[in-house]
């Protein structure tokens, strides 16, 4: 946390694992408040960032086998890293599979990408 609150106060911003960046331009004010809160946006936004880079690769990975494949299902919603989707009850076992895949291997990490693929009524079921 040092070290990425040092780096943040020498280039002004940080960076996600894949070079998104969010500038930072209070982060050596002399107003306390305002650059301490610099600062712990500096800490948390590469990790933030990278989940939702994560999650935006997923998103188009899934949405790209659904156009290719003609899969009779579709994406209604994200939340967080999580994607919802809707299919017929023929197709659940395929997309399930599927989704497992192509989310796991949205990003290349030091650490493998674990994916957990509920299936129910409404979302609630799904959990």
């Amino acid at each position: 946390m040092a070290r990425i609150r040092d780096e943040a106060k020498q280039l002004g911003y940080v960076e996600t694992v894949f070079g998104r960046r969010l500038y930072l331009p209070e982060i050596n004010d002399r107003n306390g408040q305002r650059r301490q809160y610099a600062e712990r946006s500096a800490i948390n936004a590469p990790m933030q960032g990278t989940a939702a880079d994560i999650i935006k690769k997923a998103m188009l990975k899934v949405q790209g086998w659904l156009d290719q494949e003609h899969v009779d299902a579709r994406i209604i919603m994200q939340v967080h890293d999580e994607l919802v989707l809707e299919t017929r009850e023929a197709c659940v076992d395929n997309v399930k599979s599927q989704l497992e895949k192509l989310m796991s291997q949205a990003a290349t990490l030091k650490v493998p990408l674990r994916v957990d693929v509920g299936v129910g009524d409404n979302w609630d079921q799904a959990h």
